[in-house]
């Protein structure tokens, strides 16, 4: 039924659900998994010095993120004995870098966390899992 999955992770325990479910169904289906980070390249860096981060520094730092949540789902896809295809894209929003890899990659189902990012940083970003719902061509399973 479906072919290829595509499952956002962002290193929260929302986006690790969503890679089992994702795992769960690919099994089923003997579908192609792609594990995706999106990186906004100049993302919204907040007042005070708590917040003083240089480009490159959050560069490095979404980088090494990426790096890490990426691995830890290509690890729980690989136990369950599912191929995972690993991909890290640039978006100025999270959403629209989901939509555009998965039509890059042909994607035919996205499995993802209901939420991932909490307090201040959700209100000023937005639902990313709502906004793909809303734009999306193809099917979307959000995971709580």
């Amino acid at each position: 039924m479906y072919k290829h999955i595509l499952v956002p992770v962002d290193g929260s325990d929302t986006a690790q659900q969503a890679v089992h479910s994702a795992a769960a169904i690919a099994k089923a289906f003997g579908s192609q998994v792609t594990a995706l980070y999106v990186i906004d390249p100049f993302p919204f860096s907040g007042l005070g010095s708590d917040f003083a981060y240089g480009q490159a520094e959050y560069q490095n730092a979404a980088r090494a993120e990426a790096k890490t949540s990426t691995q830890q789902a290509q690890a729980v896809l690989g136990k369950a004995g599912v191929r995972c295809n690993i991909t890290v894209a640039e978006a100025h929003s999270a959403w629209r870098g989901i939509l555009d890899t998965a039509g890059h990659v042909g994607a035919d189902l996205i499995v993802m966390g209901s939420h991932g990012r909490s307090g201040l940083e959700k209100v000023v970003l937005g639902s990313v899992a709502q906004r793909v719902l809303s734009h999306a061509s193809l099917s979307v399973m959000v995971v709580r």
